[in-house]
């Protein structure tokens, strides 16, 4: 399919507007992302309708915790990234480049109906970045809105200019992952800009209505200082306001950094700490055993609101309009009158 955003240069190459890297095309060349390329003097999505595959999955694993809490998503993927991540967690999608491999074709209208059929809350672009198949998400968002799904991305929130706009009107929510609080860190082991995902998330928290949260994944001796956790924190309070959620994810050997210990608990509730003290109202754990550490606990009496064993609810104190049944302080979020019964289903989904 043709891709949008792009222009012609005064040397004959194709510019690509998607995200800040400008890829400057020649006939035939592909940008950075791998699947965005020049053929026949346009830029063409080759990942257009098809997949790495399909999966039911709890919205927590997104993760977002406070948009429609214990529902089913449905996710799904594709390949390349545009970004150079050397511990990519999830490097065999975004790193592949066996595009004419992605078996799984489905069209944007048959995605919102199989969301329908197994009464999901929401359709996930996740697993690699959606902002590399923008037109096939946009797509896909707006046949899902006529089914009356919500739609989320899960991106590390690298795109620019107008394709930033469109994209993210037709998101419901958002899950950014703010990889560190360090330009030098994104330089050497991301291959992008920091000011770039920053402006991205304040454009998503002052000028759209997404339900935005975040996701920092924190690798020992990298990104995880308290000087570091603290300037993020205090940033996050001050430009996006105090009821943004903060993930601290936990980081395994992968990819190309596999000289780096796990994350260790203790690390992540550290993070936790320093978060609630300068400001940030909700804090969570992930990728770790840690049931306090993905509940959520009301900032004004302390009491759990919502309790998490992994991705199971195991506690619902909220009222019909999002307050905690103790205090009555609102929770900010997307909340139904109760939460979904999904659990920690993961089920492998085949598109007919």
């Amino acid at each position: 399919m043709e891709a949008r955003y792009w222009h012609l240069l005064n040397d004959g190459r194709l510019c690509c507007e998607v995200c800040p890297r400008e890829c400057r095309l020649a006939e035939g060349q592909r940008g950075v992302c791998f699947v965005r390329t020049r053929q026949e003097g346009r830029l063409i999505l080759e990942t257009y309708g098809r997949s790495t595959g399909f999966c039911l999955d709890p919205i927590e694993k997104k993760p977002l915790n406070h948009f429609l809490p214990g529902t089913a998503t449905l996710s799904f993927g594709t390949a390349g990234c545009n970004l150079t991540c050397k511990f990519c967690q999830n490097w065999h999608m975004s790193k592949s480049r066996q595009v004419d491999d992605l078996a799984v074709q489905a069209t944007p209208e048959a995605i919102a109906r199989a969301a329908r059929h197994f009464s999901c809350g929401s359709v996930s672009f996740t697993y690699n970045d959606p902002v590399i198949f923008l037109e096939y998400a946009v797509d896909t968002a707006i046949a899902c809105h006529q089914q009356g799904v919500k739609t989320v991305a899960v991106t590390a929130g690298y795109i620019q200019g107008a394709a930033r706009e469109e994209f993210f009107r037709h998101m419901d929510a958002a899950n950014v992952d703010l990889k560190a609080f360090s330009d030098a860190f994104y330089r050497r082991l991301v291959g992008g800009h920091r000011q770039v995902v920053l402006e991205t998330l304040e454009y998503l928290a002052k000028e759209t209505k997404v339900w935005l949260e975040i996701t920092t994944l924190l690798i020992p001796g990298e990104n995880d200082s308290i000087q570091e956790l603290e300037d993020q924190c205090r940033w996050m309070v001050d430009h996006l306001g105090e009821g943004v959620p903060i993930h601290f994810t936990a980081f395994h050997p992968d990819w190309r950094m596999l000289d780096k210990p796990r994350t260790s608990l203790a690390i992540l509730n550290r993070a936790m700490e320093i978060a609630g003290k300068n400001g940030v109202r909700y804090a969570y754990t992930g990728n770790v055993a840690d049931p306090r550490g993905g509940s959520t606990w009301c900032p004004g009496c302390g009491k759990l609101t919502i309790g998490r064993t992994g991705w199971n609810i195991t506690a619902w104190h909220l009222n019909e309009k999002g307050a905690c049944q103790h205090c009555g302080m609102v929770c900010p979020g997307v909340f139904a009158a109760k939460p979904g019964t999904w659990g920690s289903k993961r089920i492998p989904v085949r598109m007919g």
